[in-house]
């Protein structure tokens, strides 16, 4: 496990300062969950936090979902929030390091997290290739305001259309990034949706 970031997010959420975390699901992924027919699909959510949109998919019946985080300290409130939810489906780890097979990932300011460089970017399009089946999907919320140039350390980050589609349409057969019609107040305009299919 890469330690400097574990002590790094950890050390964000026991001083509070997780400005991303808004304290519930999102919109956008809570309406695509929604959208969603097979309960049955095995769920992977990565950088998860506080995964509070894991638990809106688990209370509507999804079973088989997984959520990841390199701090263990947002596994913990989640299993005091849902104490019923699966020891085995709380991975405290690496998603670089991480060996599965999903049928879909939710994608929810993990991305955006990564410093901006080409390599980092393009290590994650391939990891979510890798964790997915033929025919899986990576779905969710891309930041679109303009990386700043320069700008290695003020998270979130962001980036436009064109660049996100080079690190995926050469791993994925179907990608679709638009602008999202429904992000929480705070992010409007500042939000792609995206979906892409292995």
């Amino acid at each position: 496990m890469n330690k400097q970031e574990q002590e790094y997010w950890s050390t964000r959420y026991e001083t509070g300062t997780t400005g991303w975390d808004i304290g519930a699901p999102s919109t956008p992924i809570k309406t695509y969950i929604d959208s969603l027919d097979n309960k049955n699909s095995s769920i992977l959510i990565p950088g998860a936090g506080n995964a509070y949109e894991a638990e809106y998919a688990w209370k509507n019946g999804f079973q088989n979902i997984y959520i990841l985080d390199i701090s263990e300290h947002p596994l913990k409130a989640f299993q005091g929030r849902n104490p019923d939810f699966p020891d085995n489906q709380l991975i405290h780890g690496d998603f670089f390091t991480h060996l599965g097979e999903y049928d879909l990932i939710l994608e929810q300011t993990f991305f955006c997290s990564f410093i901006p460089l080409k390599e980092n970017r393009m290590a994650y399009a391939k990891k979510m290739s890798e964790l997915l089946v033929e025919g899986g999907i990576l779905a969710g919320l891309l930041f679109s305001f303009p990386l700043i140039e320069g700008n290695m350390e003020k998270r979130p980050f962001g980036g436009s259309k064109e660049e996100y589609k080079t690190y995926f349409n050469p791993l994925f057969r179907e990608v679709v990034i638009e602008s999202c019609y429904n992000s929480i107040p705070p992010r409007q305009g500042n939000e792609y949706f995206f979906q892409a299919k292995k």
